[in-house]
């Protein structure tokens, strides 16, 4: 039976003791399956957590919607979105905004959830997508970009793409409960997309990714199915042969005499 769901300091406190799974999930479909399957966090969109029945299909997953900075605003609007999302069910949120922006929040006791190493909408700045961390200098730069949100209040930060020696060496540097997308095991949880575990993802799947499914070829099997049915549906109108009687409902002969009665003439 699943535990209650845990708390910042229980996440704090398993640090080192074992690895934790992390998901992107986007559907109350795929969230359920994540209760069920035992994942311990889950990054949501907003909008998701926000259902009512969200809590009802994932009663313990630690929960951290999140949006791109650019999606939300000021300082101030952050506050006010985060404090939206925690009082819908939320357990931190994700922020890769500015650090005073992730220092406002946290100066309000909301758990905040950074960034570091690729960020996908700050890409342009470390050479697009691809592997941050991989001289010396840029090591540096990831690992004063996590003292940079310790010292705004964060509890965490999503290290992407980064050399594992590297995050290694950071996880054990930092007090930030520290969440690897494609950055190795020593930091204290793996994190991946729903869709790439899946198989629903088309295109380039990331390195770090790992497919367990594939939901794409059962999709297009589906969508064939679709086709084929709403093709016979069509055939059936235009040959007559539907509908059939067993579709509709009949009026006894007495009264259909006595509305054909009633008809103007």
């Amino acid at each position: 039976m699943r535990q209650a769901r845990p708390t910042v300091a229980d996440l704090r406190a398993m640090r080192g003791k074992r690895q934790l799974t992390m998901l992107r999930v986007l559907t109350l479909d795929e969230a359920e399956a994540a209760e069920r399957a035992g994942v311990d966090i889950v990054s949501v969109p907003p909008e998701l957590v926000c259902d009512p029945r969200y809590r009802e299909v994932a009663p313990s997953l630690f929960t951290m919607p999140g949006d791109n900075f650019y999606e939300v605003g000021t300082a101030d609007d952050f506050v006010r979105w985060a404090f939206r999302l925690y009082k819908a069910g939320a357990d931190a949120v994700y922020c890769s905004a500015s650090y005073a922006t992730i220092k406002r929040m946290a100066d309000e006791a909301i758990p905040v959830i950074g960034h570091v190493g690729l960020i996908p909408s700050r890409a342009t700045w470390t050479g697009g997508f691809k592997a941050v961390g991989k001289t010396a200098e840029t090591a540096m730069q990831v690992f004063e970009a996590v003292k940079n949100l310790e010292a705004a209040g964060a509890i965490g930060a999503e290290i992407e793409v980064v050399p594992v020696e590297v995050a290694r060496a950071i996880s054990e540097r930092t007090s930030l409960i520290m969440l690897s997308m494609g950055a190795g095991d020593g930091c204290d949880a793996q994190y991946l997309f729903a869709d790439d575990i899946l198989g629903q993802t088309r295109g380039h799947v990331p390195r770090h990714s790992k497919v367990y499914r594939n939901f794409a070829a059962e999709y297009e099997r589906l969508q064939a199915e679709r086709i084929e049915a709403f093709s016979e549906f069509v055939n059936d109108v235009t040959s007559a042969r539907y509908p059939e009687d067993r579709h509709v409902v009949n009026m006894s002969s007495s009264e259909l005499e006595r509305f054909e009665q009633m008809l103007p003439k």
